[in-house]
């Protein structure tokens, strides 16, 4: 590539963090050019005619609490480039067998007060962590290894988030508290009996009743779109269709930030690290993957509940115990019958989803990584199970299994779309244990990808903060 001299760094992957670090470098003057294999920006953040012409799908990610709640997009003037939310009166809705769901508000106290006996336990869990988040969402959402400077906020924070789902869960008694948290919790995509399942939970769920859980208007390529515009405002450079396999595809530059793997990193540079960062690199753990489906639909899923039918999120899987089981069964290499499933119903809010009348349906799965196996008609069972009639209103079906969902974006190792397992193996040597997670063994290459802290989910904190590093060290 001759631009010899054109560039000061070189952002590879546009994923929400490829952005974020192409922005916060660009931000103070650093010439970034942003390369995208794909022909469009966005990673994660796409949204394409997947099943029928007129029906807009998220290909990955959908709703965005943690677009809201990240302390890097707030910062940014994202809406002045095209970026709209919108603000499901639910958040998230657990539905049961009975017909009835336990609701998650973005109020708190409206929340506790339909859990009947244990709203006095989720307000006692959950208010302390709602009022304290300020002070250290942008450690909580960064580099683990730095001294806090709230440290009893960020200690009140830690003793409970290293709990397992079940030790969480043991302060409530009814069914729908449990199973509330228990839907919460599997966005952690381990099983709830381990260590650190429920840190994910208590971001998700301070982080809705802060900022809610919205749905960027048009799609989540609406939200990448808003990062791409407004980095070529500040005068960055953006080369989409344009594969990185070697460095020697690379303009000279000062510094390269992937947004890749561990393992892509190992592909394209691997011959510039040490040994020991390279075998460290090799341990780095995937954790599931997923089996995704998208329905184009002829009028919204006809929950029993009504909770259920405003939720922008449904949480498939009846009780605490048997997601645990299910999710359990995962991790250990099975396919449950009745699979814990994440649905969607974007179109019910935004109609410029579907064709006038009609609607979209978008849901997920978990599966043993590297699975091959057809979850489609498991998800819809369970999508029946709660939505009686539900197949009377699928006109066309899409569906990714994880090695479309890797071939649809490399990172997605497996089909995992965390970008690795988040335990307590690897909440701080993720994907490598040093001083900072984001530079690697070779001067001027940095990781900023979901493989390094915070981990997965559309907040740019993993690029924002490998930017900052990168500035520290050689800008």
């Amino acid at each position: 590539m001759d631009d010899a001299g054109k560039y000061d760094a070189v952002v590879v992957g546009s994923g929400p963090n490829g952005l974020a670090a192409a922005i916060t470098l660009q931000q103070v003057g650093v010439r970034v050019l942003l390369l995208e294999a794909k022909g469009t920006v966005g990673g994660g953040m796409r949204t394409a005619e997947l099943t029928l012409p007129g029906f807009h799908h998220d290909v990955c990610s959908a709703v965005h609490p943690m677009g809201v709640a990240s302390p890097f997009l707030r910062s940014l003037p994202l809406r002045e480039f095209g970026l709209e939310y919108i603000h499901p009166e639910v958040l998230t809705a657990h539905p049961f067998d009975d017909g009835t769901a336990a609701v998650l508000y973005r109020s708190l106290d409206r929340t506790a007060s339909e859990l009947g006996t244990d709203g006095c336990a989720y307000r006692a869990l959950l208010r302390p962590l709602v009022e304290n988040w300020p002070q250290i969402d942008s450690h909580i959402l960064g580099p683990m290894l730095k001294i806090p400077e709230h440290p009893f906020a960020l200690a009140a924070f830690g003793l409970k988030s290293l709990q397992s789902g079940r030790q969480a869960a043991a302060r409530f008694h009814t069914r729908e508290a449990r199973g509330l948290w228990a839907g919460i919790t599997a966005h952690s995509m381990i099983p709830l009996e381990n260590l650190t399942s429920s840190a994910i939970a208590f971001v998700l769920t301070i982080a809705g009743h802060r900022g809610g859980w919205p749905i960027p208007k048009g799609g989540s390529q609406s939200i990448a779109d808003a990062m791409a515009r407004y980095f070529q405002s500040l005068g960055g450079t953006i080369r989409t269709d344009m594969e990185v396999k070697t460095l020697g595809d690379l303009p000279n530059a000062r510094a390269v930030l992937f947004d890749t793997s561990p393992q892509q990193l190992l592909q394209i540079c691997g011959d510039e690290l040490s040994a020991l960062y390279r075998w460290q690199l090799k341990r780095h753990r995937y954790g599931m993957g997923v089996f995704k489906v998208d329905w184009a639909l002829s009028e919204p899923a006809p929950f029993l509940a009504e909770a259920a039918r405003k939720a922008g999120t449904v949480h498939l899987g009846g009780t605490f115990n048997e997601i645990a089981d299910g999710e359990r069964r995962v991790w250990r290499g099975g396919h449950p019958e009745k699979p814990f499933v994440l649905f969607a119903q974007q179109s019910i809010f935004d109609v410029s989803r579907a064709p006038a009348g009609q609607h979209t349906g978008w849901a997920y799965c978990h599966v043993p990584n590297g699975s091959s196996e057809n979850m489609s008609e498991a998800i819809t069972d369970q999508v029946e199970r709660f939505a009686p009639g539900f197949r009377d209103t699928i006109r066309a079906v899409h569906t990714f299994n994880t090695a479309d969902m890797e071939g649809y974006n490399a990172n997605y190792i497996g089909g995992d779309i965390n970008g690795g397992v988040v335990n307590i193996a690897q909440l701080f040597n993720r994907p490598a244990l040093r001083p900072s997670p984001y530079r690697t063994s070779a001067k001027g290459l940095y990781i900023c990808s979901a493989s390094t802290p915070p981990g997965g989910g559309v907040h740019g904190m993993c690029g924002h903060y490998a930017a900052r590093q990168a500035l520290t060290d050689i800008f």
